[in-house]
């Protein structure tokens, strides 16, 4: 039976062999497609970055508490019928039955965007009610997370993350990363990471950094309402500790979470997937 099925495998079954390709070296990627939609991790790769640029004028996306995990900032699980992803799927023709799991569409960008901290059991300090909803500052409005993002992007404003201990705990997910620099997330301040999780959000060119001499965002007396600068110098160091300022007046230092050589290179080009890229091409 081992030697019937296996002198075939390789020509593929009858419905495979029906597909219809495009002879090229390169995927045809298709537009109308809600599974598999060509990603923008690329797109920076003509920046020849040579030193690190300072975050001016950021707001806060996101002000959280201890212990928020992968679960809570990636993708999982099925598909809200009131969900922004949802919303998504249905301009683009598909019906609520077909809406799937986000693991099952993890090759759409645009649903997994969407469905970063999407979490119905995620508290956001910046609203009063539990779930995947924060406050566009400038207009006072609360919206759904994605919704808020798409505003601070035409502003052109960057966005940070305010958390506390153990931030990323859990099992590791790669769109637990990948969904925050999505949706311009250029750094997260946190307490303190779990290990795999500060690592990925460095791959991914998101800056982790960590409060230092036990101070957090309440002792602080941030209100994440702020606009915050994290003066980022030219040559930066491992461990290095840098500034933080606000309009509020607020001054405070973290501690940039790059640990390692490698890690400050992968930051410097906008993430591992650039570096990599960048020393293929040469």
């Amino acid at each position: 039976m081992f030697n019937e099925v296996y002198k075939k495998v390789v020509f593929g079954t009858e419905q495979w062999n029906a597909l219809k390709i495009t002879e090229s070296p390169q995927y045809n990627w298709n537009a109308d497609s809600t599974y598999i939609k060509k990603p923008p991790f690329f797109d920076a790769i003509k920046k020849n970055t040579k030193t690190f640029s300072p975050i001016n004028d950021a707001r806060c996306l996101l002000m959280l508490g201890d212990s928020i995990t992968t679960d809570h900032i990636s993708p999982a699980g099925n598909i809200s019928k009131v969900s922004v992803a949802a919303r998504y799927l249905k301009e683009h023709g598909v019906e609520q039955k077909d809406f799937n799991q986000y693991g099952t569409r993890r090759g759409n960008y645009e649903v997994m965007a969407r469905g970063t901290f999407a979490n119905v059991r995620i508290v956001n300090k910046l609203v009063t009610e539990v779930g995947p909803k924060t406050l566009h500052v400038p207009s006072n409005k609360v919206l759904d997370i994605y919704d808020a993002v798409e505003i601070y992007k035409k502003e052109n404003t960057p966005l940070i993350v305010l958390a506390g201990k153990e931030y990323g705990s859990g099992s590791s997910r790669d769109w637990a990363a990948k969904g925050p620099m999505l949706l311009g997330i250029k750094t997260v301040i946190a307490e303190s990471y779990e290990r795999i999780h500060r690592s990925n959000l460095v791959g991914m060119g998101v800056l982790p950094c960590e409060f230092i001499n036990g101070e957090n965002a309440e002792k602080l007396g941030l209100t994440g309402k702020e606009k915050f600068n994290i003066h980022i110098p030219k040559e930066l160091t491992i461990g290095q500790v840098i500034d933080v300022t606000s309009d509020s007046g607020k001054v405070f230092k973290v501690k940039a979470r790059l640990d390692t050589e490698p890690e400050i290179e992968y930051y410097r080009n906008g993430g591992i997937l650039i570096y990599v890229m960048k020393k293929l091409m040469l």
